[in-house]
């Protein structure tokens, strides 16, 4: 692990995590063929810290899907003392739409046994008397789909003191695409929306 990927304290810094889960998750479907009939868009992911990793410390991932839909996956990730579970949208890599795609079963369907994959998303609405700040998204957040980038919205989550032990999950609600946006705060929770509000991306920490 190298210092493009470190806070100032020498730790990884979550969305450097975040975007190693999405590195591996892409070399697993090129491995298994699917790279020219499926991309994964985040529906919601969970990192669970332990302890994170430092400057120099060799990371080594290690990944399988949990559980199965048509159109969705869970994936388990376990990394040097962090351990991520996401739920992912298979995507048309043509038209960008989610899609059915029926090999997920051929390539998948043993890892994930008969364990279906849960879609449900949780996170409540931010209250009228969230703290509100200025957040900004930019053109290098983008991804090949022309929206953010999932791991550049944790970058929010970088201006919190954070720890080891830490629990935190995202769930993503409407693409974002670059410019300004707003950070709600609210107990533990914290939302990503448009300046009219709109939510993009709800966290829970603890």
């Amino acid at each position: 692990m190298g210092p493009g990927d470190t806070a100032a304290s020498g730790r990884a810094r979550l969305d450097a995590i975040v975007d190693w889960l999405q590195a591996v998750a892409y070399a697993d479907v090129v491995d298994a063929g699917l790279d020219r009939e499926v991309l994964w868009v985040v529906r919601r992911c969970a990192l669970r810290v332990d302890r994170f990793p430092v400057l120099g410390e060799r990371v080594t991932l290690t990944t399988a899907c949990s559980s199965l839909g048509a159109r969705w996956a869970e994936r388990r990730t376990r990394l040097a003392g962090v351990e991520a579970v996401a739920l992912w949208v298979a995507i048309d890599p043509h038209t960008f739409r989610p899609a059915r795609i029926d090999q997920l079963a051929s390539v998948y369907g043993e890892s994930a046994g008969d364990r279906r994959v849960k879609t449900g998303l949780t996170h409540p609405a931010p209250p009228p008397d969230a703290d509100v700040r200025q957040w900004r998204f930019r053109t290098a957040d983008l991804d090949v789909a022309g929206h953010v980038n999932n791991a550049a919205y944790w970058q929010a989550i970088e201006e919190e003191p954070l720890s080891d032990g830490l629990y935190a999950e995202i769930e993503h609600r409407e693409p974002s695409g670059p410019g300004d946006a707003l950070l709600l705060s609210s107990g533990d929770r914290r939302w990503l929306t448009t300046p009219d509000r709109t939510v993009s991306a709800s966290f829970l920490i603890s």
